[in-house]
C-alpha cells in the first residue's frame, strides 16, 4: 500500500480503521448473499486499492493461502465484480475491481436468478409434458383429471412468476431498470 507511505502513523492508522469498518460491513453484506465472508472481504479490500493487484499481493494483504485467493478471485471474477487486466511489464495477472456498486448488483442477481430461472423453468415444462400425457392416458377418470387441472393450474402460476422474473433480469442486463428507479447521481 504505497499511497499510505506520506501518511503520519496517526492519520494511516485512523485511515486503516475506517477502511477496516467498510470492508467488514461489504463482507457481511455479500455473506447475506451466499458469498463467504472471505470473499466479501477480499472484494471490499480490492475496493479501496488505488490501482490493479496481483494474487500474491491480495494473498499477503489478507493474509490466506494463494489457493484460497485464487479461487477468491475466480469467484468475484465470475460475478463480474472484477475485471482482469494488462499491465505493462507484468507477467502475473492483474485485478481491478469494477466500482459500479449498481451494476455489480444488476450483474449479480442476474447470473444468480438466470440460472434458478432457467433450471426452474426447464423443470416445470418437462412437469406440464408429463401432466398432457396423464391427462391424455385418463381421460375417463375425473378425479384424477381434477387433479392434474389444478396441479397444472398451480404450475402455470409459477411459470408466470418465471416469465416475469425473465423481464425483471432482462431489465437489469440492458440497464432499462435505472428507468425506473434511476441511480443516485
Amino acid at each position: 500500500m504505497d499511497e499510505l507511505a506520506g501518511l503520519t502513523e496517526e492519520q494511516r492508522a485512523k485511515l486503516l480503521h475506517t477502511r477496516r469498518r467498510v470492508i467488514e460491513s461489504i463482507g457481511k453484506n455479500m455473506d447475506l448473499y451466499g458469498i463467504t465472508l472471505s470473499i466479501g472481504h477480499l472484494y471490499g479490500n480490492m475496493y479501496f486499492n488505488q490501482s490493479p493487484v496481483t494474487l500474491d499481493e491480495m494473498s499477503h494483504t489478507m493474509g490466506m493461502s494463494k489457493t484460497s485467493m485464487s479461487t477468491g478471485m475466480r469467484t468475484l471474477h465470475d460475478l463480474k465484480m472484477i475485471n482482469k487486466v494488462w499491465g505493462k511489464g507484468s507477467r502475473k495477472d492483474l485485478y481491478e475491481v469494477v466500482p459500479d456498486w449498481h451494476q455489480n448488483f444488476a450483474d449479480f442477481f442476474s447470473i444468480k436468478w438466470r440460472k434458478a430461472l432457467e433450471q426452474n423453468m426447464s423443470a416445470l415444462s418437462r412437469s406440464m409434458k408429463e401432466m398432457d400425457a396423464l391427462i391424455a392416458e385418463h381421460s375417463e377418470d375425473e378425479a384424477f383429471l381434477t387433479l392434474l387441472t389444478s396441479d397444472k393450474s398451480k404450475i402455470d402460476e409459477a411459470l408466470n412468476y418465471y416469465r416475469w422474473l425473465d423481464r425483471l433480469i432482462d431489465s437489469f442486463e440492458s440497464g432499462e431498470i435505472y428507468q425506473y428507479f434511476p441511480k443516485e447521481e
